[in-house]
């Protein structure tokens, strides 16, 4: 099949390429490179250095490829960004998102893959949310993943469109971009492993549902095969389980003392620093998985502990 994947040279959208190209599809990419990086892809994968934002060159790239299938995962991901510059968090999810679909119909794409966010749709919740909870998404980010699922709605509708939205929880793993706000994992394992002290938003009991990449990655894959009966429909993807930002740097402590820089001597890591709230930040978020399982038969396989390790390790070798 002829799929496009946009924001497939960053951290999520490059493991599903990988997963994409494994299940033997011919995939190209769209990405600005504002965090993908092109030694992420395989070098059978054309990558087009494009805004999703730039209607002219998207709608050139649809030329070139008519994609069978579009997998989006371009998008604004920092919740506080958002909160700070809602405006460019709407520009880039939401007229990014349009450019996208508008190109879709154009030129006969079958089906969207949407990269949601269960991690801000659902608000403070304490148990793990089912996709039939009321969304109450309190920050800009939150609201433009809220407002772009309705517009896959309106595609379904208007269109015939098939469309898929993922909701992923707090996804982590390899390849992550340890830079800016986004990603704490990825934050953490870098200064770790460079004998830095991290920094702790608040007192730390921030609890996340952590699900790993390539867990994500194969969802995406389950949900190309399935054939929504509605048109369009919404899956959680997480793990259920939580775990704060102090239980979290507790466990990569102990084992980035383990791994060590470059796996060549154990890391000496200095104790955590705590620093003011994050403007944005739920308490809680866990989701359910439940849908997934019964109609794509989705599980998460990754533990945290296996996970962790594996992103550390990863980081332990790309540390610059």
């Amino acid at each position: 099949m002829r799929i496009l994947v946009t924001g497939g040279a960053g951290f999520i959208g490059s493991h599903l390429v990988d997963a994409l190209v494994a299940n033997r599809h011919s995939v190209s990419v769209v990405d600005d490179l504002s965090s993908g990086r092109p030694e992420n892809l395989p070098s059978n994968v054309k990558l087009h250095t494009v805004d999703v934002r730039d209607r002219t060159k998207v709608t050139g790239v649809f030329d070139e490829v008519r994609p069978e299938a579009v997998f989006h995962e371009a998008a604004q991901l920092s919740v506080s960004r958002s909160v700070r510059e809602p405006a460019f968090d709407a520009d880039v999810n939401l007229l990014g998102l349009l450019n996208i679909l508008e190109n879709c119909v154009r030129v006969g794409t079958r089906k969207v893959v949407f990269a949601s966010s269960g991690g801000v749709l659902y608000g403070d919740v304490f148990e793990p949310a089912d996709e039939t909870a009321p969304c109450d998404p309190v920050s800009p980010y939150g609201i433009s993943k809220w407002a772009s699922e309705q517009y896959l709605r309106f595609f379904t509708r208007e269109h015939g469109l098939a469309t898929v939205a993922l909701r992923y929880s707090n996804v982590y793993g390899p390849r992550q971009n340890p830079h800016g706000e986004a990603g704490v994992v990825a934050i953490f394992a870098q200064k770790m492993l460079r004998g830095e002290p991290v920094v702790i938003n608040g007192d730390g009991r921030y609890i996340r549902d952590y699900v790993y990449a390539t867990d994500v990655a194969r969802a995406n894959v389950l949900a190309l095969e399935c054939d929504p009966p509605e048109g369009f429909m919404a899956f959680n993807v997480g793990t259920g389980l939580g775990t704060d930002v102090n239980q979290l740097e507790d466990r990569m402590r102990a084992l980035c003392k383990a791994v060590g820089r470059g796996g060549a001597r154990p890391a000496d890591v200095p104790a955590p620093k705590h620093g003011p709230h994050r403007a944005g930040d739920l308490r809680s978020n866990l989701i359910s998985h439940r849908k997934a399982s019964e109609v794509l038969n989705w599980r998460p396989a990754v533990t945290l502990d296996e996970g962790l390790r594996r992103t550390i390790e990863w980081f332990a070798e790309h540390l610059v």
